[in-house]
């Protein structure tokens, strides 16, 4: 979970995350990437037990630099990527676990766009730029993809960590699927809950991301 001053969120995503330890068995490992709000005291007020590791850049990397961090230290079966704000409900993790402790999947995306209780309010930028991207995707790397831009991307552990990533921000996401691509994995979409928020309540993604995102699904269609 790569964390940056979301402070107002954290404690609630959390408790949705430890709801689900009688169901299923988590790791919660929290990269704060240099947050300047309450976030860093908040984590360090936080008693952190036996399965939770609590991690700190001192200075803000980006969220592929926090991920990269996390991925060093995970040892459970799967890694599931979850922002620290509460877009995404960990109530889907089950749905998301179970084609890769299965056999069957390495890697499986959470689909905004599938959820079976209907479509969720979006903003019109974002959907423009996740279809963008989805597209971009296919083309490039014979993918069937609806949400490239997902954060919930969930990879069987040890398969995760041979995959070399060079990112630090926000393109994560498209060097991910861009090098599983290339390895000949094909990836599988799960409808997941989505509840957006705008820029003025927490949102740090902006339009210059989608063309760094852009670029980097073409980069790595001809680089390693």
């Amino acid at each position: 979970m790569p964390v940056f001053n979301e402070e107002k969120t954290l404690p609630s995503i959390l408790n949705r995350i430890f709801s689900l330890r009688d169901i299923i068995e988590t790791e919660v490992i929290i990269v704060n990437d240099g947050s300047t709000d309450a976030t860093g005291e908040y984590l360090r007020h936080l008693h952190p037990g036996p399965n939770m590791i609590l991690l700190e850049h001192k200075k803000t990397l980006g969220k592929g630099a926090a991920i990269r961090t996390a991925r060093g230290c995970a040892t459970g079966e799967v890694c599931i990527i979850q922002d620290a704000d509460l877009e995404y409900d960990p109530s889907d993790y089950i749905k998301l676990l179970e084609p890769i402790r299965s056999g069957r999947h390495l890697v499986v995306y959470g689909c905004r766009t599938l959820d079976p209780g209907g479509p969720r309010p979006s903003f019109m930028k974002f959907f423009i730029a996740r279809t963008a991207l989805s597209v971009a995707a296919n083309i490039l790397y014979a993918q069937r993809l609806t949400d490239e831009p997902t954060c919930y991307k969930a990879f069987e552990t040890r398969f995760f960590k041979s995959i070399p990533l060079n990112c630090k921000g926000f393109e994560f996401c498209p060097e991910v699927t861009a090098k599983v691509s290339k390895r000949g994995i094909k990836i599988i979409e799960i409808p997941v809950r989505y509840t957006p928020r705008t820029h003025g309540e927490g949102k740090k993604i902006r339009w210059t991301d989608g063309v760094i995102a852009l670029w980097t699904l073409l980069k790595y269609r001809f680089v390693d």
